[in-house]
């Protein structure tokens, strides 16, 4: 047994390490991209509610239009139709490179919704408390709205990272690179169990890790 372990960590331990490698890299960027659109949306989003500070209904039905659109699209389908965009802004559509936009892009309506929940989460109390202090619009936002539904926020990141990484996985199957291109490239087509059982137990494992991490730091910072 202790035999075959190390003749298949010899044989794929490399390959293992560097999928493992790509695929964090994979998430890691396209989750800061996700909440670099998705997070400003939910802002907006939450504003604009009919019954926020800032009512706009007919820009809150249009976004919120989007964003479901968005969420409504497979990944796989997404990822075949982001094809030219993913080469127009990084030169090439495999690989790592070529992953993060469709992953971005596919993960930025998701948090625009889980952030927008976060804050519906917060009594309106308080934002009108913070409004009788003279607090403006941006520091509603910056005080109430993001300080005040941070645990959430934070166990809503670790959903949309694990979701990405099974999006990541999804992606090995177009020549993304990553966990999952092995999987499908050295497991799959090659009839290596093994391999395709090693790449789920890593899988399994940076999920457990992500989560309970981010549980942790919720935790932590749960002043209730």
């Amino acid at each position: 047994m202790l035999d075959a372990i190390q003749n298949f960590l010899a044989s794929y331990g490399a390959l293992l390490a560097k999928g493992t490698l790509d695929t964090l890299i994979m998430v890691v960027i396209s989750t800061f991209l996700a909440y670099c659109v998705g997070l400003p949306l939910a802002v907006i989003f939450k504003l604009t509610d009919p019954g926020s500070l800032k009512p706009q209904p007919v820009v809150h039905a249009i976004l919120g239009w989007v964003v479901n659109m968005g969420r409504s699209i497979p990944y796989i389908l997404l990822m075949i139709i982001l094809i030219p965009v993913s080469h127009a802004i990084t030169g090439t559509s495999l690989g790592v490179k070529g992953a993060i936009v469709p992953l971005a892009i596919a993960a930025a309506p998701f948090v625009t919704r889980i952030v927008e929940g976060s804050f519906s989460e917060l009594p309106f109390g308080r934002v009108e408390a913070a409004l009788a202090f003279g607090a403006s619009t941006l520091q509603v936002v910056w005080k109430v709205y993001l300080k005040e539904s941070l645990p959430a926020l934070v166990r809503g990141a670790a959903i949309t990272i694990i979701t990405l990484v099974g999006y990541s996985a999804i992606s090995g199957a177009l020549g993304a690179g990553g966990i999952g291109d092995v999987a499908i490239r050295y497991g799959y087509y090659r009839y290596q169990n093994s391999v395709m059982i090693a790449t789920l137990v890593i899988l399994i494992i940076i999920v457990q890790i992500i989560q309970s991490c981010f549980d942790l730091v919720a935790r932590r910072i749960d002043k209730r």
